[in-house]
This record gives structure tokens, C-alpha cells and sequence, in this order.
């Protein structure tokens, strides 16, 4: 089979090589799966810059989530049969013909669901559904803060609070994603690039604060986010894409950005923060990310989510495809086709 690795840290023209490689085999509690597509997600970036310490050693198959056909189940699979066609989280590997991964990990989808879309609700969704259902509860006329609205996550989490029947503000970075975050639901878009947010959304609140908030930038991101958080309200920091530039700088930045709490403040304002990793349920508690995995697609069933795709690659384009997903330029999913 063919798998595109990561021969290289740094610039994307070089880091990657497309080569045969051997078809892996499952485990026991494993299935098989033949890829048709894989999506992209921002801890790939970092993966391929040398920032991303869970990623495996060079050379690597990076990759958390695919859609195919299940080609063989491991011995001890009940619920999953050759032939199924199902989206699926992998502990890397997806950027290759063929993965293996838990069958916990596993959900079946129809066929007639686009690969694309499929994927879109595979890390995303699942991250968005599991900070806002499972970590915390959103109730109808909570204000919530969303950052990198024109995301995957960000699109997801929109979503999700207004199923809620929240109020949602939404930061981008740039004017021109105003009309598909509010399209997707956002109340009052905000261009971080060129406004302070904290105090646009103090202009549009008055005195009121926000209930909830979702970060996927961190460092001084967070310590603005806080300033703006309600009493009893939660602040989910899910990613770090400040520190994308990488280097030691960039660490310390991100790192004191952040600021430092103690535990007090948060008891006497009943305030949370919540820190979101996937890769870290899928690891400890792979029934809860079937769960996601579940709820989600029942969730676009019934038509209450909508995935944004926002551009499909060929494998052979694997180079423009980071390049695009780091630029954050991107709205909605990224997805790679074989």
C-alpha cells in the first residue's frame, strides 16, 4: 500500500514523501480499514513542525480520522463486519491506503454520505460535541464565545450552541469570513487580526458577560477570554494555535500568555476551565469517543448539524493541503481523497 510520510519537520514542499509501505495488520480488538479519505486537523500542522510531542518518531504516517470500508476485523470484533462502511478515529495512520484502530473508535455511516462531509464530522464534531455536551451544560440565553469561528470546530460549536439557543460571538480573522460564520449562526462576528475582541464584546454585551468559551488559540487569547467570563461560567481551551510559529520564544510567549490562577478565583467565582484533548480520551476512555462518534452522526441525521467542507485534496496534494489548513485561511473541514 502507499502511505504519505512525514520524512522532514518544517516547510510543507518538504516534509512529506509518498511511498509503499506494508498494509498493517489489526489486533484482536482492532479492524481494518481501506481509506477513502482523510481530513486534516490544526495538531497535524504542528506534527509536521516538530511541536506536536504525542506525534510518533520520523518517519511517520501522521493522520487521527478516515472513511473507508472496513477491509479485516481482529478477532475479538463483534460489532463490526468486513465491508461496513464506516468513519473511524485512528491513533495516527489515516494518511495511508490502510489503517488500523480500535473498534471503539468506529462508527458505521450509509453510503451515500460523501466522504468529505463524513470526515467533517469525525475530529471536529466530536471535539465540539464532547466540550459542549459532555464537559459543560449550554443553556438557552447563555452567551457564548467562540474563537476560530470559520473553523471545523468552530462551525461545529456554532452549531451546537444554537441548538442550545444561546447567543453566539464569533472570532475570525478576517472580514471576509463575516458572512459565513453568520450564514452558520453567529450573532456578532468579530476580526481579531483588527480589533481588540475583548473589548468588542464588551461593546456589544454592556454589562454582561459571557457564559461559556471556546478557545482553540490559548496563551493571552485566554487570559482576554477570562476578563470576559461570567460567574459560574467555563472557559474550554481545546488547542494551542498561537504557538504554531513554534520555537522557544513562541513557547514562552504562549506559555505566559496564559497567565497563572489559582484555584480561589475559581471558587469564588464558580468559574471552570476545562481542558480539552482528544487524542487523550481516545487513549483512556475510547467508549466515550464512540459516543461522540454516535451522536454526532445522529445528530446530522436529523439534520440539526450541518458539516462545512471547505476544500478536498488529492493525496498527491498533501503539501497544499497543509499549507492552506496553516495559513488559517481555511473555513470548514479539510479533506484528503486517494
Amino acid at each position: 500500500m502507499k502511505g504519505i510520510f512525514l520524512k522532514k519537520f518544517g516547510e510543507v514542499d518538504l516534509a512529506f514523501e509518498v511511498k509503499e509501505t506494508p498494509s498493517p495488520k489489526p489486533e484482536p480488538h482492532q479492524v481494518k480499514i481501506k481509506v477513502e479519505a482523510f481530513g486534516l486537523n490544526f495538531a497535524d500542522v504542528l506534527a509536521r513542525k516538530g511541536l506536536y510531542g504525542d506525534a510518533p518518531p520520523l518517519p511517520c504516517v501522521l493522520g487521527y480520522e478516515c472513511v473507508g470500508t472496513i477491509a479485516e476485523v481482529g478477532q475479538a470484533v463483534t460489532k463490526f463486519n468486513e465491508g461496513d462502511r464506516v468513519l473511524a478515529f485512528t491513533r495516527f495512520g489515516s494518511y495511508a491506503q490502510f489503517a488500523v484502530t480500535d473498534s471503539r473508535a468506529v462508527v458505521k455511516i450509509d453510503n451515500d454520505i460523501k466522504s468529505d462531509v463524513a470526515l467533517a464530522l469525525g475530529t471536529q464534531y466530536c471535539t465540539a460535541y464532547y466540550a459542549a455536551y459532555e464537559c459543560l451544560s449550554l443553556h438557552a440565553g447563555d452567551v457564548v464565545l467562540i474563537h476560530a469561528a470559520a473553523g471545523g470546530v468552530g462551525v461545529a460549536l456554532t452549531q451546537l450552541a444554537k441548538e442550545k439557543g444561546c447567543t453566539v460571538i464569533g472570532t475570525v480573522g478576517s472580514n471576509e469570513k463575516f458572512d459565513f460564520i453568520k450564514a452558520n449562526g453567529v450573532d456578532h462576528a468579530i476580526n481579531y487580526r483588527t480589533t481588540n475582541f475583548e473589548e468588542e464584546v464588551r461593546k456589544f454585551l454592556g454589562k454582561r458577560r459571557v457564559d461559556a468559551i471556546f478557545d482553540a488559540v490559548g496563551g493571552k487569547t485566554f487570559k482576554q477570554g477570562m476578563k470576559l467570563l461570567n460567574y459560574g461560567g467555563s472557559n474550554v481551551i481545546y488547542g494551542a494555535a498561537s504557538r504554531a510559529n513554534g520555537g522557544l520564544m513562541a513557547n514562552l510567549k504562549l506559555l505566559f500568555g496564559f497567565g497563572f490562577y489559582t484555584p480561589i478565583k475559581f471558587l469564588m467565582k464558580s468559574q471552570n476551565v476545562i481542558g480539552v484533548n482528544m487524542l487523550r480520551i481516545a487513549d483512556y476512555k475510547p467508549e466515550i469517543i464512540q459516543l461522540c462518534l454516535e451522536k454526532v452522526y445522529e445528530l446530522y441525521q436529523l439534520e440539526i448539524v450541518k458539516p462545512h467542507v471547505g476544500k478536498v485534496f488529492k493525496a498527491n496534494e498533501i503539501a497544499s493541503a497543509h499549507a492552506l489548513l496553516e495559513s488559517r485561511n481555511s473555513r470548514g473541514k479539510i479533506a484528503v481523497e486517494w
